[in-house]
């Protein structure tokens, strides 16, 4: 088991030069989980995809449903008091340490490309490219 941030599971859905990297780290380990702050990050991106004519609508809606999909009985709410002290303690966004704090919780690694949570929590955040070599 694995936490993956919102981009993480975006670019299993997005075409990104980092998309064979996520499909990668998906069959090392299929076992994804996120906070349920994820769908919103992610329809937000989705979302931005719209507005910049990058997708339809119809698409939109497709590719979120395949990712909660994915997601669906993988994601987890995160005790507030974890998540400030985490911001108390870092640089980080409350959004960010969500998925740090649920990490800690659960014992388990956090995948990502977001450089501030990899400088900020070496214990638990793993990038993706040093986690799909590992």
């Amino acid at each position: 088991m694995i936490v993956v941030d919102t981009n993480t599971i975006g670019y299993l859905y997005l075409a990104s030069a980092r998309s064979a990297q996520a499909e990668q780290a998906l069959v090392k380990d299929p076992d994804w989980v996120a906070p349920l702050l994820w769908r919103s990050e992610f329809r937000n991106v989705l979302a931005h995809y719209i507005r910049r004519k990058l997708l339809a609508l119809d698409e939109a809606e497709r590719i979120a449903d395949e990712a909660m999909g994915l997601m669906r009985g993988r994601e987890h709410e995160v005790a507030s008091s974890d998540v400030l002290r985490l911001v108390a303690g870092s640089k980080c966004s409350a959004y960010d340490c969500e998925f740090v704090a649920l990490a800690q919780h659960l014992g388990v690694r956090l995948v990502t490309v977001d450089k501030e949570i990899l400088d900020q929590f070496p214990e638990v955040a793993v990038s993706l490219e040093a986690f799909i070599a590992s």
